[in-house]
C-alpha cells in the first residue's frame, strides 16, 4: 500500500498521511468537522486516522496555509480547492482484459479536453478501432491549474482533471477501450511541477534538488526514498486502479537519475507480472541503454519524425537543422538502426555529442511518428503535415509510418485528413499569463518566419479560449479518403506483418538518391520486408519487385519476399 495519499479502513474510514519533513506541525481539515493535528511519525511523515470515507473533502494546513493532498486522487474546485476522497472499485464490465503485445501497437495519441473530456473520447473509440489502430494514448490526465491546458503542467501527478471527468469516469473509458479491443496508454509526467498549484516546496524542500538544473528548476530528488515511492507508486496506481496498459514518461532525461528509471520499470514489472504493461520513454539524449530486455519497451523516435519533416516540408530552422545535411542518408540510418544521432555532436545542443549506440536493438524498440502533439503544437501556428506538404509525398510517408517495423504512432484527427491546427493552450491568469503569452512568442525568435517581432504577434494567445476551441480536430473535406488509406494500410500491417514482426532484424538501408531510401529488415518467420520511398520533388524509378505489398505512386513501394 503507498504511503502516499488517502488510504481506506477496513472499517470504512480513512488513513491520511502526508509527507512534510519541513513542517514542525500539520493540521487535517475536513470539510464539516473540526480540524485535527495529525501525529508526527518518522522520516517527516504525518498521519491521522478517521472516520470518513469516500466523498469527504479535506485538506492539509501548514503555518496557516491550506494546501492540497499532493497524493489526491481528485479535487473539487481545482488544484487550489479541497482533496476529495474517491472510491477505487468498479465493477468492471471486461475483467479478462490482459492487453495486447507490445508487436500489435498503433497509437493514436489524443488530448481528452478538446475531444469533450473522457466520455467524448468513449463516443470516438468505434470509429477509432475500426481503422485499425490498436492502443490510444491520453496526453496527461493528472490535475494542473485552469480548466484547459495540454496537461504537462501538472502539479497533481496522482488526481484525474477535473474538466475531463471523474476518477470513475476514467474507468468506464478505459472499460470501454477494453471492449473495443484498444488498449490504453498514458502520459505522464515526472520531471516537474507547473506553475500554478505547485505546494510542494512551502513543506517538502528536499523534493527538489537545486543543484541539479532543468529548464523547469531544480530536478525532482528521485534519490530520497520517499520522493522515488511518490512517482513509482503514481505509475502503479494507474496501472492497478484504472487499469491502463501502458506509460509513456514524458522527458526523463530532465529527471536526470537514470539509475531510478531502471529501478521503476523494475518495480512495474514485479508488480505485474500477468499482463501486458508497455513502458515508452521520451527521452532527448537517445539512451539505449534503457531498451534492454525486461525494462522499457521502446523510445519516442524523434529522430524518425525530424529527418522525415525536413524532406516533406523542406524546414531547416532551430533544431531541424540537425537533419538538414543529406537527409536520405540519415533516414536510412533511422530505418537501420533506430536512431539518427547515436554519440554525433549536434548543433541544436551546442556541438555537444548526443545519444549512443543503437544499431543493436530491433526496430520495435522505437516508436515512430509523423506527427503528435509535440511536432504539431509546439509550431507556432500549431499546423499540420496536410497544410505543409502535397497529399502524394504525404500518403509515402504515411505509408513509410505505417508499414516498417518501428511502432508507429498518429495523431488525432491525422487520420481523417484534418487541417485543424493543434495550438499550445494554457488557462493562467494575470502575470503568469502574461509571461507565458510573452515567452511563447520569443521562443519562436529563431525561427526564420518569425524573427521579425511583428510576425510574433500573429502567434496565438495560449490563454484565450478561442485558442483552445480552435485546436479541436475537425475532419478533412477528403476525411473518408484518408480514412480509406489509414484503414488499407493497418490492415496490410495486421494480417502480413505483425504476425512476424517478433525477432524482426534490420537487414541494412541505403540512400539511393537526395530523398530517396531503400531499407530491408529480416522479419521472425524469415522472409523479408523491404520499403522504397522517394520524397523528392521529381521522384526517381523505385526498384521493382515481383509481388509488391503496396505501390503508392511513383514514391513508396513494400514488398515482402522469401
Amino acid at each position: 500500500m503507498s504511503g502516499w495519499g488517502p488510504q481506506p479502513l477496513a472499517d470504512g474510514g480513512t488513513r491520511f498521511r502526508l509527507w512534510a519533513p519541513d513542517a514542525a506541525a500539520v493540521t487535517l481539515e475536513i470539510d464539516g468537522a473540526a480540524p485535527a493535528t495529525m501525529a508526527a511519525q518518522d522520516d517527516g511523515w504525518f498521519a491521522l486516522d478517521r472516520p470518513e470515507g469516500p466523498g469527504a473533502r479535506y485538506r492539509f494546513r501548514i503555518d496557516d496555509q491550506a494546501v492540497p493532498d499532493p497524493a489526491s486522487r481528485a479535487q473539487s474546485g481545482g488544484v487550489h480547492g479541497w482533496s476529495v476522497v474517491h472510491a477505487t472499485d468498479h465493477d468492471w464490465r471486461h475483467p479478462e482484459w490482459r492487453g495486447r503485445a507490445w508487436e500489435e501497437t498503433v497509437l493514436l495519441e489524443v488530448h481528452a479536453g478538446v475531444l469533450g473530456g473522457f466520455a467524448g473520447v468513449i463516443e470516438r473509440l468505434p470509429a477509432i478501432a475500426a481503422t485499425g489502430v490498436t492502443a490510444i494514448e491520453l496526453m496527461p490526465v493528472a490535475a494542473f491549474g485552469g480548466t484547459r491546458g495540454w496537461g504537462y503542467d501538472g502539479v497533481l501527478p496522482y488526481a484525474v482533471h477535473e474538466s475531463y471527468g471523474s476518477p470513475a469516469d476514467l474507468r468506464r473509458l478505459v472499460d470501454a477501450a477494453h471492449g473495443h479491443g484498444l488498449s490504453v496508454f498514458l502520459d505522464v509526467v515526472y520531471n516537474h511541477f507547473g506553475p500554478d498549484g505547485n505546494y510542494i516546496s512551502v513543506y517538502a524542500a528536499g523534493f527538489f534538488d537545486a543543484g541539479v538544473h532543468t529548464p523547469w528548476g531544480g530536478a525532482v530528488a528521485v534519490e530520497r526514498a520517499a520522493v522515488a515511492r511518490y512517482f513509482i507508486d503514481n505509475a502503479l496506481m494507474w496501472l492497478r486502479d484504472y487499469r491502463i496498459d501502458g506509460l509513456r514518461f514524458d522527458a526523463v532525461h530532465a529527471i536526470r537519475n537514470p539509475a531510478f528509471l531502471d529501478a521503476m520499470a523494475a518495480d512495474i514489472r514485479a508488480a505485474l507480472p500477468d499482463r501486458h504493461v508497455h513502458l515508452v520513454l521520451e527521452n532527448e539524449e537517445n539512451d539505449a541503454g534503457r531498451l534492454r530486455a525486461g525494462g522499457y519497451d521502446a523510445q519516442w523516435n524523434d529522430d524518425f519524425h525530424n529527418v522525415l519533416h525536413v524532406l516533406l516540408t523542406g524546414e531547416t530552422s532551430a533544431y531541424y537543422q540537425d537533419f538538414a545535411d543529406a537527409p536520405a542518408h540519415r533516414l536510412a540510418r533511422c530505418l537501420a538502426e533506430g536512431f539518427i544521432y547515436q554519440g554525433e555532436g549536434s548543433a541544436n545542443h551546442d556541438g555537444t555529442p548526443r545519444g549512443t549506440p543503437s544499431a543493436h536493438l530491433p526496430p520495435t524498440r522505437f516508436v515512430a511518428f509523423l506527427q503528435n502533439h509535440d511536432q504539431v503544437g509546439n509550431r507556432a501556428l500549431g499546423e499540420r503535415l496536410v497544410s505543409l506538404t502535397d497529399k502524394a509525398r504525404l500518403r509515402a510517408a504515411t505509408a513509410l509510418l505505417l508499414l516498417c517495423p518501428q511502432v508507429p504512432l498518429l495523431f488525432m484527427g491525422e487520420e481523417e485528413g484534418s487541417a485543424s491546427p493543434f495550438l499550445f493552450f494554457t488557462d493562467f491568469h494575470d502575470e503568469l499569463a502574461d509571461a507565458v503569452r510573452e515567452g511563447r512568442r520569443k521562443e519562436f525568435a529563431k525561427f526564420d518566419a518569425f524573427a521579425d517581432p511583428e510576425a510574433r504577434q500573429r502567434i496565438p494567445d495560449p490563454n484565450a479560449e478561442a485558442t483552445f476551441t480552435a485546436s479541436r480536430p475537425v475532419p478533412g473535406d477528403d476525411a473518408a479518403e484518408w480514412r480509406a488509406f489509414y484503414t488499407g494500410l493497418l490492415t496490410l500491417r495486421r494480417e502480413r506483418i505483425v504476425p512476424h514482426l517478433a525477432g524482426t532484424e534490420a537487414i541494412g538501408a541505403q540512400a539511393i538518391g537526395d530523398a530517396a531510401v531503400v531499407a530491408r529488415w529480416r522479419l521472425g518467420d524469415g522472409t523479408t520486408l523491404g520499403v522504397a520511398i522517394d520524397l523528392g520533388e521529381e521522384p526517381a524509378t523505385l526498384p521493382g519487385a515481383a509481388d509488391p505489398l503496396l505501390v503508392e505512386g511513383k514514391r513508396f513501394m513494400a514488398w515482402i519476399e522469401a
